[in-house]
């Protein structure tokens, strides 16, 4: 027999824990392009039980989600969360951020899927407010404005894809080097490594953007066991580590399905204040499919974007069937003090290792000077175009191996620095050169060219003097690394489509004129740039009938064996 005291209090303890709180404390890094992400945090208290479902929100960083136990069975049964669940218009004028953060918040916790209203149209106004990701969602034919004109914190991505895993440091591992096949750390499983030596720098930007460099870093996955991917090995020796992370990786795909997003853009002054109001992945395995992304109002000044779609921190992101909106180019003063031209992404990759993008376009024309590359990346390796249409490739502070196929880029091309292997096949390049080795981190790459089955478009048709392969080297910059040229250049089955060419045009070049001043011997290039070895030409034919040459500076590239026949 319990005594009525007792059994009182019982009573009520259990009748209080019919109604319990669930606090997430949902925070990430985004270490997107250029920093514009500096830290999200979500604070999302969730409580069961109450006789109304109810949405509301306290400060910018607060949201309160009260469930009736009445909807929480019914959304059990349904097996899946609506926003119009958690109370979302859909109207397109209301304010929809609240309970579209709500519904992944509630999804998260009972491990739903999440789908969008058919139809529905959701605005997204300026609220610091991120939805949290961790199960698949299905934006389907679902519309979303997302208004940048106001923003209470343009670093704030709009939905963040996150993992249910944690990240955790690393002290015992303390060097590393190039090629390692084996790191002795604790493991629960295949995991992202990330080493960072803050006492090297790397990447020392030249030119009207310059800077001091990154601090060298590299990023690898391991298996359970430790071992080194090797498609994706260690690129650099690190004589230090002065901070290791761990990110086990998600075996089971995540879907994000569909959604028509337009985001109205910021009209905020011209400077390299980037926003990152985006979907942001930062959890490997992850699928992005048919989703559409425009942008309307954009205006004579404004500034810059990071990326609507933006891969960091994470491995195995596949992005198809999408389209996406290059971002009209504003101008600023650069940190040299002169004006510049600010790059503006739809579509960025930072810190990211085995990233394919299929079958995606854009939806302005990729040959329109008025509007920059749609895609940008930094520390990735591995990455795959197959089957699209865009105005460029880019590859910033480096990339450790990538594949171009199957398509077409506009009037930026390729440009890129890195390591291992760079592999074009069956495309059509309209950029002024084939491949653009970026002059302002050191014209770099530690590696080979494969070039086959394809077709060069020396600057959009314009009458240009074509080269191959283009970039800048003095040899008075340390860019924190020795400098590269690929070590060897396969052209296989090239046609290059000189047709509309300048007077005087003697042909195009293989190599563009890297140093101009580097005539003779008697120049010194305090910091040596390791030259191509060899070049194979197997049925490369121009459309002019002119002659394929080495370079207009005979002497830099004299060295440089040019083979023709069969690789």
């Amino acid at each position: 027999m319990v005594p009525g005291f007792t059994k009182f209090f019982l009573n009520r303890i259990l009748k209080f824990m019919k109604r319990f709180f669930l606090v997430f404390f949902l925070s990430g890094v985004c270490a997107a392009l250029f920093g514009q992400q500096k830290g999200v945090r979500e604070e999302v208290v969730i409580t069961t039980g109450s006789k109304k479902t109810k949405v509301s929100s306290g400060d910018s960083d607060t949201l309160r989600l009260e469930v009736s136990s009445k909807d929480f069975s019914r959304i059990k049964a349904a097996g899946y969360v609506s926003y119009r669940d958690f109370g979302a218009k859909g109207d397109g004028k209301a304010d929809d951020i609240d309970a579209i953060a709500a519904a992944h918040a509630f999804a998260n916790e009972n491990a739903l899927p999440v789908k969008a209203g058919a139809g529905a149209t959701y605005y997204i106004g300026g609220k610091s407010r991120t939805a949290i990701v961790r199960t698949d969602t299905d934006f389907g034919n679902a519309a979303f404005i997302i208004d940048d004109t106001g923003v209470e914190d343009r670093n704030a991505p709009v939905f963040k894809v996150n993992s249910n895993l944690k990240s955790y440091k690393v002290k015992t591992l303390s060097t590393l080097k190039k090629n390692q096949k084996r790191v002795d750390i604790p493991l629960s499983g295949p995991s992202l490594v990330t080493v960072t030596n803050s006492n090297v720098k790397h990447y020392i930007r030249f030119g009207l953007n310059q800077n001091n460099g990154s601090a060298q870093t590299d990023i690898f996955v391991v298996d359970k066991d430790g071992n080194v991917d090797m498609d994706a090995p260690i690129i650099w020796d690190f004589d230090q580590i002065t901070d290791a992370s761990v990110l086990p990786i998600d075996e089971k795909p995540l879907k994000i399905t569909g959604g028509r997003f337009t985001t109205i853009a910021n009209q905020a002054e011209s400077k390299y204040t980037y926003y990152a109001r985006n979907i942001a992945v930062r959890r490997s395995n992850v699928l992005v499919d048919g989703l559409e992304h425009r942008i309307t109002g954009e205006g004579e000044h404004g500034a810059p974007y990071g990326g609507f779609i933006t891969v960091g921190e994470c491995a195995y992101v596949t992005v198809q069937n999408t389209v996406l909106t290059g971002h009209r180019m504003y101008s600023t003063i650069g940190a040299a003090g002169k004006p510049v031209s600010m790059g503006s992404y739809d579509l960025s990759m930072n810190r990211a290792l085995n990233v394919s993008v299929i079958n995606c376009s854009q939806t302005n024309d990729i040959n329109d000077s008025r509007y920059w590359g749609v895609m940008s990346s930094n520390f990735c390796k591995n990455i795959l175009y197959d089957k699209c249409i865009f105005s460029r490739f880019d590859a910033h502070q480096g990339v450790a191996n990538a594949t171009i196929r199957n398509s077409t880029l506009g009037h930026m091309g390729i440009n890129a620095i890195g390591t291992g292997t760079l592999i074009v096949e069956n495309s059509t390049i309209r950029g002024r050169t084939m491949v653009n080795l970026r002059s302002d981190y050191g014209s770099t790459w530690q590696g080979d060219f494969i070039i086959r089955n394809c077709v060069f478009v020396p600057a959009g048709g314009r009458p240009v003097a074509a080269s191959l392969i283009g970039g800048t080297y003095t040899g008075k910059h340390d860019f924190g690394y020795q400098c590269y040229m690929p070590r060897r250049i396969v052209f296989e089955n090239l046609r290059i489509d000189d047709t509309n060419h300048p007077e005087n045009y003697q042909g195009p070049t293989i190599f563009a004129n890297f140093n101009p001043a580097m005539t003779d011997s008697s120049y010194e290039e305090k910091f040596p740039y390791m030259k191509t070895q060899e070049v194979v030409l197997n049925n490369v034919t121009t459309a002019s009938g002119k002659p394929l040459r080495v370079s207009d500076n005979a002497f830099m590239f004299s060295d440089v064996k040019v083979v023709t026949g069969k690789d």
